[in-house]
């Protein structure tokens, strides 16, 4: 453990980190000999990424200066504007924000590949509209039809069809996989290898999934009806819904909406996400003020105030407060987490007929 002793103890400290490293290179079989490492921090240490934050901190602010909206992992950095005006101006205000975001870079010994930079346009409406190029250092970046966001995919109409397909056919390959180790492994080892290859990739940022057509959703309980039929060794023409109750599985609908309600909780509470606050509002009632906290209602968003490119439904600030809306008086004034958890699963297992 490192104690601090004042300020400047602990940027010396920090100074000696990140300086004396070396590194070498290896090709042919051959290494080179060990040349002095001038920038950057070791790789592996748990100090690292919070030197790597600190060293990257100056460029959100540059990002927010312009008024532009962004997220950050790791070294992947994701700026978004939304306009009511023409889109010529926001790509206006985007271009600004690179060319600044370039030249800071430039100064901090770091490199903005334009190659691998690219931008989406999601409007609100299917009209054809001639979209304006977005130029960075003088190079115009390509419009793209789709976009990958920490694995998924993402369209310019938000319709998930391809990255449905996508998770379906890895998923189903993970399927054969467990297939193929049924002979080897008892059924409790057969369970947790189809949660750890099959499972994990449909509840992977299934909330996006909320109001997608049912025979969108269909594709998904394929995958889970097949995973089930392998765990209980059963033949594919079986009855799933048995299957399910037996191995406690809730259908894909329902853990999408398990997904949402869960994080929605989360957030109320101040343990989610600080950037999805803001769209759920509680309902406020000048003339029953103390009733409406008590019973924790959430206020869901009108037409006019929430405009997509998909139907209005599957937006979180209107998703989430209408299923929130619908639990029972004690799930949504649960005391904690746990509670919450294992009440909203026991509910929905009900709905599904499970319990």
């Amino acid at each position: 453990m490192v104690s601090y002793c004042g300020a400047s103890r602990g940027w010396e400290w920090e100074a000696l980190f990140c300086s004396g490293s070396t590194f070498r290179g290896v090709g042919g079989g051959q290494r080179s000999t060990l040349r002095a490492l001038t920038c950057g921090v070791p790789q592996g240490l748990v100090l690292s990424p919070l030197l790597f934050n600190i060293y990257m901190k100056p460029l959100g602010e540059i990002i927010r200066g312009f008024g532009v909206r962004y997220h950050q992992y790791a070294d992947d950095t994701q700026l978004y504007i939304s306009t009511p005006n023409q889109i010529s101006d926001a790509l206006s205000v985007i271009s600004h924000c690179l060319d600044a975001v370039q030249i800071w870079m430039g100064r901090n010994k770091l490199q903005l590949n334009p190659a691998k930079t690219e931008w989406l346009c999601i409007q609100a409406s299917r009209t054809s509209q001639q979209i304006p190029s977005l130029v960075i250092g003088g190079e115009v970046l390509p419009l793209v039809d789709r976009a990958q966001n920490l694995g998924v995919l993402l369209d310019s109409w938000l319709g998930l069809e391809e990255q449905v397909g996508a998770v379906t056919r890895g998923a189903f390959a993970q399927v054969r996989l467990v297939h193929q180790l049924h002979p080897y492994l008892d059924r409790d080892a057969l369970r947790m290898v189809t949660h750890a290859l099959v499972t994990s990739r449909l509840d992977y940022c299934n909330a996006l999934y909320l109001g997608l057509p049912l025979h969108t959703i269909r594709r998904f309980q394929l995958v889970q009806n097949a995973a089930a039929r392998v765990v209980m060794g059963v033949s594919w023409y079986t009855h799933v819904m048995p299957l399910l109750r037996e191995l406690h599985w809730l259908p894909v609908a329902l853990r999408v909406r398990f997904k949402v309600l869960v994080l929605t909780f989360k957030v109320l509470h101040g343990l989610g996400p600080g950037y999805l606050r803001e769209h759920l509002l509680l309902t406020s009632n000048a003339d029953r003020p103390v009733r409406v906290h008590r019973l924790g209602l959430l206020r869901v968003l009108s037409t006019r105030q929430c405009w997509l490119a998909v139907p209005r439904g599957r937006a979180y600030s209107v998703a989430a407060p209408t299923l929130w809306n619908q639990l029972p008086l004690g799930l949504r004034l649960a005391p904690d987490l746990c509670s919450f958890h294992h009440d909203l699963k026991t509910r929905l297992f009900e709905q599904a007929g499970l319990d």
